[in-house]
């Protein structure tokens, strides 16, 4: 990686962690070449957090990200680092982004797992093992970071899953979509 592309991009000077397709570490990989060109399978996670009342909060992510800007997500999705399981880096991101402490919820756990590989219009790809994390919120107090989330918006899970059409106005990102099309647990 070139001096002038680390200073590009901030993720030029971050590390994901590459994995085979078992989710198996295979080493650390530059973020900005896991996410460009052919891409490198890496590990990520997604989180859907709910309240009492089976809402799930989606977060539209904010303009400045290189990828899938201004799209719906699920509550929070990144990649851990090196050393990081995916519910310690979950408890960091849902902190970092939205202000959600684990006093919070007390049920964070991985639900499902699985491999996606989606080109983003020229700008990069997502090449991900992706671990989807479930928790339910029994405190909703939420402080969203305004570098990391544009918007936010509880919505009826079950609908959101049955009738997706209802919903096409939200431009939805690929992970979370799949997330949720899996989904077994709700």
């Amino acid at each position: 990686m070139s001096n002038d592309a680390a200073d590009a991009h901030p993720n030029a000077r971050q590390d994901v962690i590459a994995v085979d397709a078992d989710d198996t570490e295979t080493g650390t990989v530059n973020r900005l070449d896991a996410h460009t060109g052919d891409g490198i399978r890496h590990r990520a996670f997604t989180a859907l957090l709910f309240d009492e009342d089976d809402r799930v909060l989606l977060a539209q992510r904010a303009a400045t990200k290189r990828l899938w800007d201004t799209y719906w997500d699920g509550t929070v999705a990144s990649h851990p680092v090196q050393g990081q399981t995916q519910v310690e880096a979950t408890r960091e991101r849902l902190e970092e982004e939205l202000g959600i402490t684990p006093a919070q919820y007390n049920d964070l756990r991985v639900t499902d797992r699985f491999e996606y590989k989606r080109y983003y219009e020229n700008a990069g790809l997502e090449w991900e093992v992706c671990a989807v994390l479930q928790a339910t919120l029994s405190d909703t107090s939420l402080d969203p970071n305004p570098g990391e989330v544009d918007g936010l918006l509880w919505v009826p899970y079950d609908r959101l899953r049955e009738h997706p059409e209802y919903y096409r106005q939200l431009r939805l990102c690929p992970w979370f979509e799949i997330a949720m099309r899996r989904d077994e647990e709700r």
